[in-house]
C-alpha cells in the first residue's frame, strides 16, 4: 500500500530540491576554490546551513567536497607552472597532523562560535586584500610638475623595493600548522589563512599564492575529512551533492584566475571575502 500520509510527497520534493541546491552550492564553491584557493567551504558552509544543516554538520559535511575541488583546481594551476612546490608540500604535510587535532577540538566547541570564527577570518582576508589594492593604487604613476620653463614629465612612478619570495622553513611550517588546525576545526580547508599568509608573509604573488594554497589544502583536507567522518559530523545528504558540483566549478574558477590580472584578482578577493564575512557573521550572531 502506498504511503499517503500528509506531507510524505512534500518531504520527497524538499529532499530533491535540497540535493539540487547543494549541487549548485558545490559548483559555486568550486569556482571560488579555483579562483581564490580557499577550498570552497567559505560558500558551502553557510550554504548548507541555509539548506538545514546543523552548525557541526556545516563544518564536517563540506570537507569531502574540498578534496576533489582543490585537486581539480591545483591540476589546472600545475599545468600553468604556478605552484610553489617547496611551499605547498611542507605546508600540506605538516598541516595534516594539525588538521586532526583541530577536528578533535571541534567536537568540544559550540558550533555557532566556530561559524563566527570563520566569519572573522574571512573579514580579515577581505580587508587585507582591499588595503593592499589601495596601497598599490596610491603608488601608480602620476604626472609630475616640471621646473619653470620645462615640459611636464608624465607617469613617473615612485621607487618601490624589489619583493622577493621568502622560503624560510620555519615560516612555512608555522603557516602550514596553523592552517591545518583551522581546516580541522572549522571545516574550511585552511585556504582562508594560507592565501593571505602566502602573500603577506612569504610574499608570493596572488596567482602563485592561490595555486600553492590549493595543493596544501588538498593534502591536509584528507585527514580532516577522515576524522570528521569518524566523529559523525558529516551528513552525506549534503556532502555528496557538493562533491558533484565542485569539480567542474574549480576548473572554471582556475581558468578565470589564470587568464585575469593580479590587480583584478586582489580586488575580487577583497570584495568577496568582506561581504561574505559580514553576511555570514551577522546570521550566526542572530542564531545565538
Amino acid at each position: 500500500m502506498l504511503d499517503t500520509a500528509p506531507g510524505a510527497a512534500d518531504h520527497g520534493t524538499v529532499t530533491v530540491l535540497v540535493v539540487v541546491a547543494a549541487v549548485l552550492v558545490g559548483f559555486g564553491s568550486g569556482v571560488l576554490s579555483g579562483m581564490f584557493g580557499v577550498g570552497g567551504a567559505v560558500l558551502t558552509t553557510p550554504g548548507i546551513r541555509v539548506l538545514g544543516a546543523t552548525p557541526i554538520e556545516a563544518v564536517g559535511s563540506t570537507l569531502p567536497a574540498i578534496i576533489p575541488g582543490s585537486l581539480s583546481g591545483a591540476w589546472r594551476y600545475r599545468r600553468a607552472d604556478l605552484v610553489e612546490w617547496a611551499v605547498a608540500l611542507p605546508s600540506g604535510v605538516l598541516g595534516s597532523t594539525f588538521a586532526v587535532v583541530g577536528a578533535e577540538v571541534s567536537d568540544h566547541v559550540n558550533g555557532h562560535y566556530l561559524m563566527l570564527l570563520t566569519a572573522a577570518l574571512l573579514l580579515w582576508n577581505g580587508v587585507a586584500n582591499m588595503r593592499t589594492t589601495n596601497r598599490r593604487r596610491a603608488r601608480e604613476p602620476v604626472d609630475v610638475a616640471a621646473p619653470v620653463g620645462g615640459a611636464a614629465v608624465a607617469g613617473v612612478p615612485p621607487v618601490e623595493p624589489v619583493r622577493t619570495v621568502r622560503s624560510s622553513r620555519t615560516l612555512v611550517a608555522f603557516i602550514g600548522a596553523a592552517a591545518g588546525f583551522l581546516a580541522g576545526l572549522l571545516g574550511v580547508g585552511g585556504g582562508v589563512l594560507l592565501v593571505p599568509a602566502f602573500q603577506g608573509i612569504l610574499r608570493l604573488p596572488p596567482k602563485r599564492a592561490v595555486a600553492t594554497s590549493l595543493v596544501a589544502v588538498a593534502i591536509f583536507s584528507v585527514p580532516a575529512t577522515i576524522t570528521h567522518t569518524l566523529l559523525g559530523h558529516i551528513n552525506w545528504t549534503y556532502a555528496l551533492p557538493l562533491v558533484a558540483g565542485v569539480i567542474p566549478g574549480a576548473q572554471l574558477g582556475a581558468r578565470f584566475t589564470i587568464r585575469g590580472s593580479e590587480a583584478r584578482l586582489r580586488v575580487l578577493m577583497g570584495l568577496f571575502f568582506t561581504v561574505l564575512a559580514l553576511v555570514y557573521g551577522g546570521s550566526e550572531l542572530l542564531a545565538l
